[in-house]
């Protein structure tokens, strides 16, 4: 039989390291879309996430899911702290130095600051990473029907701003 120190044994062995090599892409890429294009702020959230996992680390079963819901959390609360957006021409002149099509990456990133940030998260996590309604409800923390309003309701949303006529799939 296992006992409660076996599982706080288990769970004090997770990698980071790993974890980071694996995932941070998905993560700073998601926590850029939470925040509206602010790299800035997903770079703290995803740098701080880590850092107090290893320190909870043996409290921690599901490390990923800690680590996201954690970095946004973070990202949450420096964003209400800043409380600063950037306009749609501010976005294209920041993102035109990254990026060759600044203006349909900035119309995007305007476009997708305008959803609520759990839609937003919900979107980048299931179209741009491509997860399962069942992963991404993982990773936020909620059950698969609350990330599947969360989609369609982003998605309508979308259309109506950047003026796209295909139906909901």
């Amino acid at each position: 039989m296992r006992t409660a120190g076996d599982l706080l044994s288990e769970a004090a062995e997770h990698d980071f390291e790993d974890l980071w090599e694996k995932h941070r892409g998905l993560l700073w890429r998601s926590l850029y879309a939470y925040t509206g294009g602010r790299a800035d702020i997903a770079e703290e959230a995803l740098a701080e996430a880590f850092a107090r996992a290893m320190q909870y680390e043996p409290t921690i079963r599901d490390p990923l899911a800690w680590i996201f819901r954690t970095a946004i959390r973070v990202a949450r609360q420096e964003l209400k702290r800043s409380q600063t957006t950037l306009s749609l021409s501010e976005l294209a002149d920041v993102e035109g130095s990254l990026v060759a099509d600044a203006d349909g990456l900035a119309r995007l990133m305007w476009a997708l600051r305008q959803l609520s940030p759990n839609q937003r998260i919900a979107i980048v996590l299931h179209y741009e990473a491509d997860l399962s309604v069942e992963k991404v409800s993982r990773l936020m923390g909620v059950r698969p029907a609350t990330v599947r309003v969360h989609l369609h309701r982003g998605r309508a949303k979308l259309r109506r701003l950047l003026g796209a006529d295909e139906e909901d799939q």
